[in-house]
């Protein structure tokens, strides 16, 4: 529903380093479960290019690729 070159901004990606850590306390575990592969999808969508930025809780912003037409 993007269309070609939208941004995605998504805010509190790393959720206070949880993400980025191997311990999570049980009530945290689905929160940090779905930001993982959110940022696994994310990431390795050939549809987006996406960066990480580890500012405060994390930024992830994807930018949809231009469809060229051929």
């Amino acid at each position: 529903m993007i269309k070609s070159n939208g941004i995605i901004f998504a805010d509190n990606i790393l959720y206070k380093g949880y993400v980025l850590s191997d311990y999570n306390k049980h009530k945290q575990r689905t929160a940090v479960r779905n930001l993982r592969e959110y940022i696994k999808e994310v990431s390795e969508n050939p549809n987006l290019e996406t960066e990480i930025l580890e500012v405060g809780d994390g930024l992830a912003v994807s930018r949809i690729k231009e469809n060229k037409k051929v």
